[in-house]
């Protein structure tokens, strides 16, 4: 006698049979190019974390030789530190205060790099207010303005051609080229070849910087940051 199959128990088996299959999702392959930007960013907003000694250590740059300079012989203020600063301004953005003489990289959570600057005095200095970095120069040449060499031809007429990038160079290892309403402001945020005159009101307008503290910038800030002048 031939037996009954219960084909209603066959829906319920393959369901649960179905249950314990893992269905394998399809593998994603990561974003290079925001991996590369997540990247740049943790190094960039990065608070300083080295030794003063290590930060201003002699070192080569481009075929060039820095000097030391000896934290010791520093104002301590004026070492690259990370400190509490509160401002509406975005992260990656750079306040410049002329007044106090610092420049302050801006980083999330209320937190910001200090650096020490040179400024010009009052009546050349820039004019305040907000601008973008337009471009990044890497042991930039320089080149005085007409207006430098009509003031002072007796100090900068000899370099009216331009001198090319070097230690001798007073742009120094970096240069931050500031624009303002679609036009070059001729005045720049850039490193120095009289690590004296940082912290003074010595430069010819611009917003000069120890060549070690400019390279650290210059590797943070991208180009069309804006950068707010006080």
């Amino acid at each position: 006698m031939l037996r009954a199959f219960n084909l209603t128990a066959v829906p319920i088996t393959l369901a649960l049979l179905a249950a314990c299959v893992e269905v394998s999702q399809p593998v994603v392959p990561p974003d290079p190019e925001q991996a590369r930007r997540e990247a740049e960013e943790q190094r960039a907003y990065a608070p300083v974390s080295e030794a003063p000694a290590s930060m201003y250590a002699a070192r080569v740059d481009g075929g060039f030789a820095l000097a030391a300079v000896d934290p010791a012989t520093m104002n301590p203020e004026h070492i690259r530190q990370t400190v509490d600063y509160q401002t509406d301004e975005l992260p990656g953005s750079i306040i410049v205060d002329q007044q106090a003489r610092f420049l302050y990289f801006v980083l999330p959570e209320g937190k910001a790099i200090r650096y020490a600057v040179g400024v010009g005095p009052a009546a050349l200095g820039f004019d305040g207010g907000d601008a973008v970095i337009d471009r990044k120069g890497i042991w930039p040449r320089w080149t005085p303005t007409a207006s430098m060499v009509e003031r002072n031809p007796g100090h900068y007429g000899k370099f009216k051609d331009g001198v090319p990038g070097g230690i001798a160079n007073p742009m120094g290892a970096r240069a931050l080229y500031m624009q303002k309403d679609g036009h070059d402001t001729y005045y720049r945020v850039h490193g120095t070849n009289d690590p004296k005159s940082i912290g003074r009101a010595v430069s010819a307008g611009c917003i000069r910087m120890l060549n070690q503290d400019v390279i650290d910038l210059h590797a943070r800030v991208k180009t069309g940051a804006k950068i707010l002048v006080l």
